[in-house]
């Protein structure tokens, strides 16, 4: 249970208890948890799209996603804002990528990433009918897409917020990597709609970082999360249109 404490402590806003961080071996057991507490993101996300099922779909879009970001307090935002600047700017070269993103700044392509991107989940989330899965589906396979970077691409930044992650035990991350299949693949179709966009994202991206970089970052694993979470928001608003 530390591990998930740890987990919803790191990928949430929600409050929990200061102890459960004192374990230096917390962040990598709580890495297996990641796609739980994408569920449990997802289930307070619709269950503030049930609440607003009567408002007009463009203010409650716009007040889901005021609450998304404020529940994750903007966490993968940022690795999304820096990545695009690293890219860009990076030039093609590694260290000159690296370096990019550890500014801690925000230049015009970050500014510009960001901007679509919310766009994009505005837009999806106004065209999907209130209380859709796609609001638990999202936020819980992009959390797993970063359990699969974490246990299957190398992390290329020596003390960086996710280095700890990397000795996250394997078959407990298998295990949490079933657990969102299995919850996916309930949801019929869309769910297995929803995968296969989820993996067709991280393999691209991966296949990116690994030429670029040769690995990932905690900021391009934060890009990853919010791109898995677009892509199937946008996927699914269309297949519902």
């Amino acid at each position: 249970m530390r591990g998930l404490l740890v987990a919803i402590g790191f990928l949430t806003r929600v409050p929990v208890p200061a102890k459960v961080f004192d374990d230096a071996s917390g962040p990598a057991h709580s890495l297996a948890w990641y796609p739980l507490v994408g569920l449990l993101i997802g289930g307070v996300l619709w269950g503030l799209s049930w609440l607003l099922a009567a408002a007009p779909p463009v203010l409650a879009a716009a007040l889901l996603l005021a609450a998304w970001v404020a529940l994750t307090g903007a966490l993968h935002l940022d690795g999304l804002a820096d990545s695009a600047d690293a890219w860009v700017g990076g030039l093609g070269d590694r260290e000159r990528t690296l370096a990019i993103m550890k500014d801690p700044r925000c230049g015009p392509m970050g500014v510009v990433a960001l901007v679509l991107l919310l766009l994009l989940k505005f837009a999806a989330l106004a065209s999907l009918p209130p209380a859709s899965g796609a609001l638990l589906l999202a936020p819980m396979l992009a959390r797993a897409s970063l359990t699969a970077a974490f246990v299957s691409t190398p992390y290329v930044r020596g003390g960086g917020l996710g280095s700890a992650l990397t000795a996250a035990p394997r078959t407990a991350c298998t295990l949490g990597l079933g657990f969102a299949v299995v919850v996916a693949l309930a949801g019929g179709w869309r769910g297995v709609g929803a995968l296969a966009v989820t993996a067709v994202m991280f393999m691209l991206w991966r296949q990116a970082c690994l030429r670029r970089l040769g690995g990932m970052t905690g900021d391009t694993c934060g890009a990853l999360t919010e791109l898995v979470e677009a892509a199937v928001l946008v996927a699914l608003a269309l297949h519902a249109a």
